[in-house]
């Protein structure tokens, strides 16, 4: 079965699935997920999508036919790349990656929950970066990145406490302290990324905001000092200029921007990306339609995750505001970009993209959103009148 059909099947079935309890939907969507994934990683458009010349710009020598491309999560095995280029996006970018294979979240007996909210053009997750490991996609990347015409870069991010256990690295938690703890797993981060940077990709992302991990990421002295190990270890040790962008979450304070840009812009890091999926369950509640409160109440006071799509446009967009004021006040040595990820749907939060800052743009849910009326002419439609 295309992956299509079961876009147009899951449509057709919406009336009826919105009367069902809230788990009987998660677990029809999280299931229907998964499937449609299977079916998407077999396809390949009839013929290839050549977007605009227009839209061509060039960041830290790289060529991007066009600023859009996929954000991270939504080909963590390097799924889809062949696809993805024949359809017109500006750059892959895989992952997100860990250095030991995880299979992402179990639970209420759901694998990988997941809810679609299509009256208010959400979703949430619970995924828990489910890959096959970085040594393994390593090798996908350099094939993709033989094989690709675009852009190829990779989101890697740090294992967690029982991945290390899980795998032999450690015995048990209370041997060591917190402190000793960071250290390793920031050990097993940069290892990911030399593997990466070996693979050959063009770019990686770090990413340092994923809420569907037991880990937490603070905010203050720890990104700093995590910063600063990557810096030490990977930054100043590159053989090539390979970008490493730092992907931070769409629940960044405001007031915050202007002191993580300046650690950013201090270390040698070459841009931000703002930003992931959110947990401010209290504040996106007020755009979630009335008739989709209740699963949303479920899946977030059950499952927790990340919620994604239009109720995140308002704040990447202040965020990417606030980063290129700072930017442009208080420009670095080093080439630095601004990426905005959230709420992106149409060519016009394309364009306010741009207009305020942002170098490039990825989209995840609002991608899926247009694959379902589309098909593999996503990106032909959004740029149709730039034709």
């Amino acid at each position: 079965m295309k992956a299509q059909t079961f876009s147009r099947i899951e449509r057709i079935s919406r009336p009826i699935t919105h009367l069902l309890l809230p788990k009987s939907i998660v677990r029809i969507h999280s299931s229907g997920r998964i499937k449609f994934l299977e079916a998407l990683k077999d396809e390949i458009p009839s013929e290839p999508y050549v977007p605009p010349k227009t839209l061509e710009t060039t960041l830290w020598n790289l060529k991007f036919r066009t600023p859009i491309g996929n954000a991270a999560g939504m080909f963590k095995n390097g799924e889809c790349s062949k696809m993805i280029e024949m359809q017109g996006a500006g750059f892959y970018l895989g992952g997100t990656g860990t250095y030991f294979p995880r299979e992402g979240n179990t639970e209420e007996d759901i694998h990988l929950p997941v809810v679609m909210l299509p009256k208010s053009e959400a979703a949430i997750n619970k995924l828990g970066l489910n890959n096959y490991g970085d040594e393994a996609n390593s090798r996908q990347a350099r094939f993709i990145k033989d094989t690709l015409k675009i852009p190829v870069g990779w989101s890697v991010a740090a294992p967690e406490a029982e991945d290390l256990i899980r795998n032999g690295k450690l015995k048990n938690k209370s041997d060591i302290t917190e402190e000793q703890m960071a250290g390793i797993r920031l050990e097993y981060l940069v290892k990911s990324m030399r593997l990466y940077g070996e693979a050959g990709v063009d770019f990686l992302e770090i990413n340092e905001s994923c809420p569907n991990t037991h880990s937490k990421i603070p905010e203050g002295s720890d990104l700093e000092n995590r910063l600063k190990y990557v810096r030490q270890n990977f930054l100043n040790k590159r053989k090539r200029r390979l970008p490493v962008i730092v992907k931070l979450s769409n629940d960044t304070n405001l007031i915050h921007v202007p002191q993580v840009m300046d650690l950013l812009f201090e270390l040698g890091y070459d841009g931000v990306n703002f930003g992931n999926t959110s947990t401010d369950y209290k504040t996106i509640k007020d755009s979630i339609n009335v008739f989709e409160r209740e699963t949303y109440d479920y899946f977030t006071k059950t499952f927790g995750g990340g919620v994604s799509g239009d109720p995140l446009l308002e704040k990447s967009f202040d965020l990417v505001c606030k980063a290129s004021e700072h930017l442009k006040s208080n420009p670095p040595k080093q080439e630095f970009h601004i990426i905005r990820t959230g709420g992106i749907r149409f060519m016009s939060n394309v364009e306010n993209s741009l207009d305020i800052g942002a170098s490039l743009v990825q989209w995840y849910t609002g991608y899926f959103k247009n694959f379902r009326k589309h098909s593999h002419d996503v990106y032909r439609k959004m740029f149709k009148d730039l034709e």
